[in-house]
Parts: structure tokens; sequence; C-alpha cells
């Protein structure tokens, strides 16, 4: 047998092995980027980043995706603001689901209407920005965060 007829069948292995382990690096790192919209919840399941409870009532679910690629659940918008104020952790999108719709709203596309009760007593519930009547979210930001200035911390 001639050098090169031993030598091709582990220059081919090689190859294909190369081409195998960049597919598979390539499709890890593809699958390791940031969600490009919000996380699908499991309510009744999913514990509620901010106060432990779970996550039960959808209409007034909310949801944060920090920069490391984790998805934090809220059962009411109070407490993704309480996240807010004190997790130091960059934030990639945050999600609050709509009030009478089965969706999900981008905090910064939302407004917010009074609503009673909420599960933790924020009493706020998303609507579409421009909605009659609703506030915008750095006004609701502001709101829970004057009820949470009032009470001990959680």
């Amino acid at each position: 047998m001639t050098l090169s007829a031993r030598l091709l069948p582990t220059l081919l292995f090689s190859a294909v092995g190369t081409v195998v382990l960049g597919a598979i690096a390539w499709s890890v790192f593809a699958s390791s980027g940031l969600p490009t919209g919000p996380v699908e919840l499991v309510f009744d399941k999913a514990a509620c980043a901010s106060c432990g409870m779970h996550v039960g009532e959808p209409r007034f679910a909310a949801q944060v995706i920090t920069t490391d690629g984790r998805c934090h659940a809220f059962d009411d918008v109070g407490c993704l603001f309480e996240f807010l104020r004190r997790d130091p952790r960059p934030v990639h999108a945050a999600y609050v689901r709509h009030l009478h719709e089965a969706r999900w709203l981008a905090l910064a596309e939302a407004g917010f209407v009074d609503v009673r009760p909420s599960p933790m007593g924020f009493d706020l519930g998303a609507v579409d920005a421009g909605t009659s009547g609703a506030i915008d979210a750095a006004t609701a930001r502001r709101r829970c965060e004057q009820r949470l200035g009032a009470e001990a911390p959680r």
C-alpha cells in the first residue's frame, strides 16, 4: 500500500470529524442565545421571583429575562417592579401578560389600568399602551414603588 492510500482515509476521517464538530459547536452556540420574545410560563407551577408565590393567574403574570439568559417569573406587575428595583443584573427584556387577551406585551409597549384585586395587591393590569384610562409603565412603576416604600421589605 502506498503512503497516499494509507493517508487518504485518515484525512477524510479528520475532515468529516471537523465538519461534525463544527456543526455541533455552531448549534450549541446558536441555541444559547437570548430569547427573542417572551418565554412561555407554566402557570400554577412557576414561582414568583420576588415574593415566592406561584404564578397562578395568567392575566397578572410578568417576566424579566436577564442578559445571563434566565427568565424570572412574577405573579403581579408590582413584583416585577420590585425585582427591577433590587436586582442589579442587566435586563435583556421584560414582558407583562395582557389583562384581557392571552398574549404578552413588551413592558415598554404596555399601559396599565386599575383592577382589583390582583395577586399581590398592586391592583394593576396590563393593556396596550394608549388604551383609554391607562397609565404608562413608568407611572405604574412609580406607583408600585411608592406602595413598596410604605411596607416593610419582603
